[in-house]
């Protein structure tokens, strides 16, 4: 079975939409790869505050979700 073809919504060149292709479904692949560079990129390991910080976060959302779902009503 044939890949469906679509155009590019930037370059309007023709592709094949195949499975397991980054990015979006209405980009091929060449306009596809500078977004996942940049999301490579801003993705970098955490320092000890950083991880604490948000280890403090986490756990007040959690603390939070839990009293709305499980709070008494008043």
């Amino acid at each position: 079975m044939p890949f469906p073809i679509k155009i590019c919504a930037i370059c309007s060149e023709e592709f094949e939409l195949r499975p397991g292709k980054p990015g979006f479904a209405n980009r091929c692949p060449a306009c596809s790869e500078p977004e996942s560079a940049e999301l490579a990129v801003a993705k970098r390991p955490m320092d000890a505050v950083e991880r604490k910080a948000a280890r403090e976060a986490d756990a007040a959302r959690r603390k939070a979700i839990r009293d709305l779902l499980y709070g008494k009503e008043h």
